[in-house]
């Protein structure tokens, strides 16, 4: 198939060149079309696999009273394996050039301190002050931050079916996450500074990397931040000094974390970055406490609420108003 770099357009008016310059077109627009269903996807996935992140530390937190800094830094360093392993045997070149040009590594370790550690840490902090159902609506609002920053750096006003996907995943995560109870949300000052801070965070983890992420691809960029966070939090936290004592269930499920719920949610979700750009990869990414709802329902026997199927059936709409 020729490149499409090497694709020369034909400028002329007569008709052959008129039919390729259509063909060309017809061929860009497929290519973007699938790019972006590919993105979507992407997003969806990974944004899913969250939720099973979410059941498994719930049942390890639960089960095995494992300590939540342990279980942050053990899923950094050993997701940041397996991306390494992976990277490493496909495209060590690329690697090695991202840690060899200083903007690039500038971008990563800013990535790494802004987007992985400080929005894992300000994420167990809000629940630690809060509850998980606040930490969760609280970082919902980065939403709101990143259409904020998207604005203005492209200089236009909130396009109607960006605002109403904003207000609808909202809307869906604060029925999921609370049931419909406002006074659920036990917000105190520092709870609030701390979910806003993870709000805050979780927007630089899709917007630090956009300029890296095209030219280096996301298994390189997220697999070397979540390394990077992985060692710098075992050299503080040191996990091998209090291990907990997991039976098989807890091995898998610590498994389950690790592989899918980091692994997996990441390499995707931030594929999905790059592809369908910040707005909609944060809109579908919604998705998560969906996730987290249907799997906690099917693996810990959780029941459903009347809010939570309205929730679900928002954040739907939300999806679909994205494509």
């Amino acid at each position: 198939m020729t490149a499409a770099s090497d694709f020369v357009v034909p400028e002329g008016t007569d008709e052959l060149s008129r039919s390729t310059r259509r063909a060309w077109r017809d061929r860009l627009n497929d290519a973007q079309t699938r790019k972006m269903i590919v993105g979507m996807l992407a997003t969806l996935v990974g944004g899913s696999f969250w939720g099973f992140s979410g059941t498994s530390a719930s049942f390890l937190f639960d089960t095995y009273h494992v300590d939540t800094l342990w279980l942050m830094s053990i899923r950094q360093i050993l997701a940041g394996l397996l991306f390494m392993a992976v990277v490493v045997t496909r495209d060590r070149v690329r690697l090695v050039k991202l840690w060899r040009t200083p903007a690039d590594r500038k971008q990563l370790l800013l990535f790494t301190a802004f987007g992985l550690l400080f929005n894992q840490f300000c994420y167990l902090s809000a629940v630690r002050l809060t509850n998980a159902g606040t930490a969760t609506v609280l970082q919902c609002l980065q939403l709101v931050i990143i259409m904020g920053y998207i604005c203005v750096t492209d200089r236009r006003m909130p396009r109607t079916r960006e605002v109403i996907g904003i207000g609808l995943a909202l809307g869906g995560t604060f029925l999921i996450a609370t049931g419909g109870d406002p006074t659920s949300l036990n917000i105190s000052p520092l709870g609030l500074a701390a979910g806003l801070m993870c709000a805050v965070s979780a927007t630089c983890m899709v917007v630090i990397p956009a300029k890296i992420l095209p030219e280096y691809g996301s298994s390189i960029v997220t697999g070397s931040a979540m390394l990077t966070a992985g060692v710098v939090s075992c050299v503080f936290v040191q996990p091998w000094t209090h291990m907990p004592a997991l039976d098989a269930a807890g091995v898998e499920a610590l498994a389950v974390f690790v592989v899918i719920g980091s692994f997996f949610a990441y390499m995707l979700y931030m594929q999905g970055v790059k592809d369908i750009g910040s707005v909609r990869a944060s809109l579908i990414g919604t998705v998560e406490p969906v996730s987290a709802t249907i799997t906690s329902a099917v693996m810990l026997g959780t029941v459903f609420l009347p809010t939570d199927l309205i929730g679900f059936a928002m954040i739907i709409v939300m999806m679909f108003l994205t494509v």
